[in-house]
């Protein structure tokens, strides 16, 4: 069996790692204006969520809410109408104000779920001035697999509504064994008055 070993430099460049470069494959693209959800659904808008991909990618940037101190949130679709596909998830962040006088790394355990329904938090307390925003991204693995649960990582940035920049790390797993056909995005509250979501599929090679 052969090894291949990559130095610094080539690990920087995707490019130079074989098959790389044809790894990631872009599906869609919504910009959301005043939307009170972003949904992509299998089969429908050159959306797919299936078997085509073992890892999906979606990446979210500027996400703008309508609504002062709401959350960005994500639902997954297991074969029914609604995105309450049961869900137990982990929430970490860290955060440093611009006043340069708050600084920690904790657990937040009322931002995570337990076998619950709803709405997974992406972000901590957004706020809606002109300039503020949340960016980052989400890991959805195997969402058609009818044997295993439905496993998922998010990392993004929030611009805090009191003048923080909150890093949310959140993992979790869909314990169903029915596929996920469909996700859904929408703020805890209000609407998503901007920002823009990318879905892309990967493969190994």
């Amino acid at each position: 069996m052969s090894i291949v070993t990559y130095n610094n430099r080539s690990i920087r460049n995707i490019s130079a790692i074989p098959g790389a470069a044809k790894s990631l494959t872009h599906i869609k693209t919504v910009t959301a204006s005043s939307d009170s959800a972003v949904t992509f659904v299998n089969g429908t808008s050159d959306v797919v969520l299936d078997s085509t991909y073992p890892i999906y990618l979606f990446k979210f940037i500027n996400i703008h809410p309508a609504t002062n101190g709401v959350f960005f949130t994500v639902g997954f679709r297991d074969g029914s109408t609604d995105y309450d596909a049961t869900k137990t998830t982990t929430y970490f962040r860290a955060y440093h104000d611009e006043a340069d006088s708050a600084t920690a790394l904790e657990y937040t355990a009322g931002s995570d779920l337990a076998q619950g329904t709803g709405f997974q938090y992406l972000s901590d307390d957004l706020g809606n001035g002109n300039d503020e925003s949340c960016s980052g991204e989400l890991f959805l693995f195997n969402p058609s697999s009818t044997t295993f649960v439905k496993h998922f990582m998010s990392n993004s940035n929030t611009y805090h509504q009191s003048d923080y920049s909150v890093d949310v790390k959140v993992a979790g797993y869909c314990n169903v064994t029915a596929a996920i056909d469909a996700v859904q995005f929408k703020m805890s509250s209000g609407n998503i008055d901007a920002g823009t979501i990318k879905l892309y599929g990967i493969k190994d090679s």
